[in-house]
């Protein structure tokens, strides 16, 4: 059963936030201020709820103008399609929340410019969050992709790179469209932010990814995936083969060993981490 309670205290509301119901308030558009944030509010649920219910450790949701980024303690390490649960389980609350002001119409506290204004705000969160930019849903759904075809390292470098240009191009037709939209460019402040601080932070991000995969001693993961290498690839670069979402097992492709070597993630890793062997040959590891 979900403990909603245990939820709510994961929610925290960014300064950002704060600056932006002040600006509403003080320009005189406290009910749109409130229906943001409500919308906003239910968007986040969406996702803790669906993240709650597959146990991952969720470190805090961060209520944003836009929407929210969840701080996970998973590291990459879950199934994919888990998380591409949690990632559309935001967008699709504004399915019922518009369904719903539809149902509202017909009762005298929700007139007709209540709910022009209400479909308006969920179309635009709702839109805004699809853009593919990290670390918005659109972005982790990229990000996502990448996963399915490029290792660890490589698909948060390509992700970043991608979003990067995207949110770029997105400020070029924001100065033209919008050149004094204020919380615009906030927002769009805020997120070239994060993505200089996460590429800042992938080397970090990459070593958690494998000490999450070494210490860990579930197994979240429901597909084990060969990965091929050769005999003289050393043990670090073994590693940066490794993908999100599924389980590995090394096969060295050597004529001189028949059959050929197999070698469990875990021994590799343990090699790493522990053995400090992360410069020798991937072929002088024993199977264990």
């Amino acid at each position: 059963m979900i403990n909603f309670l245990h939820l709510l205290k994961k929610i925290k509301i960014n300064p950002l936030f704060w600056f932006v119901i002040g600006i509403g308030i003080l320009t005189g558009y406290f009910k749109e201020v409130i229906m943001v944030f409500s919308i906003i509010f239910i968007h986040e649920m969406g996702h803790s709820v669906a993240a709650h219910f597959f146990k991952w450790r969720i470190r805090k949701i961060e209520l944003l103008p836009f929407g929210g980024v969840a701080e996970v303690e998973e590291y990459g390490n879950r199934p994919l399609k888990e998380e591409f649960i949690v990632i559309i389980s935001g967008p699709i609350q504004h399915i019922w929340l518009i369904a719903l002001s539809y149902l509202f119409l017909p009762f005298e506290f929700w007139t007709v410019n209540d709910h022009q204004m209400f479909l308006s705000h969920n179309m635009m969160i709702l839109l805004f969050n699809l853009l593919p930019i990290w670390p918005l849903d659109g972005g982790k759904l990229l990000y996502l992709f990448i996963s399915t075809k490029l290792p660890f390292q490589q698909s948060l470098e390509t992700t970043l790179k991608t979003s990067l240009f995207l949110l770029c191009s997105f400020a070029v037709v924001s100065i033209y469209l919008f050149p004094f939209h204020l919380n615009l460019w906030i927002v769009l402040l805020f997120l070239l932010f994060t993505h200089y601080f996460d590429w800042k932070q992938r080397s970090y991000a990459y070593m958690r990814f494998l000490m999450e995969r070494y210490y860990k001693t579930e197994e979240p993961f429901v597909a084990t995936v060969p990965v091929l290498v050769a005999a003289k690839q050393t043990v670090q670069e073994v590693l940066k083969t490794f993908k999100r979402g599924v389980k590995h097992k090394v096969v060295i492709k050597d004529r001189s060993m028949a059959p050929k070597k197999m070698i469990y993630e875990k021994v590799v890793l343990k090699a790493f981490f522990e053995e400090k062997k992360a410069n020798e040959p991937i072929s002088q590891l024993t199977l264990r």
